[in-house]
């Protein structure tokens, strides 16, 4: 019942501060914009490098405080051995700081890489990113113990609509997919599916 108290009160936020701000995702055919994140060792990684490694799977989520996304975490370890036999490789990443990507529920059980975008620069560059209203951040500290300037180490009170893009080693992307409700997620063997697409 929390849970989904939580969902429509959030869908709610969302939903009234889209209606002044139109977040405007990149669509499959852009570069991806030459920003950096943060590893779990607190190490800058370029997306632009790390996506010339080979064809990368980037997928934001909001953070490990959030149970849908945990889920999700979860769901993509299953096609994990899928994508590397495609050459692909998966990379998450959140508005959490390095150190709570450590914490991430179940972390040890996820083979692939988690980034910290805590500045929100790449979440805006995506086109992604939104700002949560200040009663609504109030009401998930007060009322349900989550601290989203604590999990991020910010004041932006910034969050990314859950997203998938599919780039190639050149930092095109070759697939995008973006849900403003993020409690419906893009199932594991769809993201496989556009991968092995996007590749041919």
């Amino acid at each position: 019942m929390m849970i989904r108290t939580l969902s429509l009160l959030a869908c709610t936020a969302a939903a009234a501060y889209c209606a002044e701000i139109a977040t405007k995702p990149l669509a499959a055919g852009a570069k991806i914009p030459d920003v950096a994140v943060r590893s779990e060792q607190n190490k800058e990684v370029r997306l632009r490098e790390l996506v010339a490694e080979k064809p990368t799977v980037l997928v934001f989520y909001r953070g490990g405080w959030c149970p849908f996304c945990t889920r999700h975490l979860q769901g993509l370890q299953e096609i994990q051995k899928d994508l590397q036999a495609a050459g692909a490789q998966l990379a998450a990443i959140s508005m959490d700081t390095p150190a709570k990507l450590r914490a991430t529920p179940k972390r040890e059980q996820l083979s692939y890489r988690l980034f910290s975008d805590s500045s929100a620069q790449a979440v805006n560059a995506f086109g992604i990113g939104f700002r949560v209203d200040d009663a609504t951040v109030t009401k998930y500290k007060d009322s349900y113990k989550i601290d989203l300037e604590a999990s991020s180490g910010q004041t932006h009170h910034l969050l990314p609509h859950p997203a998938i893009f599919v780039a190639d080693t050149n930092g095109v992307i070759r697939y995008a997919h973006v849900n403003k409700d993020f409690q419906v997620r893009m199932e594991p063997a769809k993201i496989l599916e556009a991968v092995r697409a996007a590749m041919k």
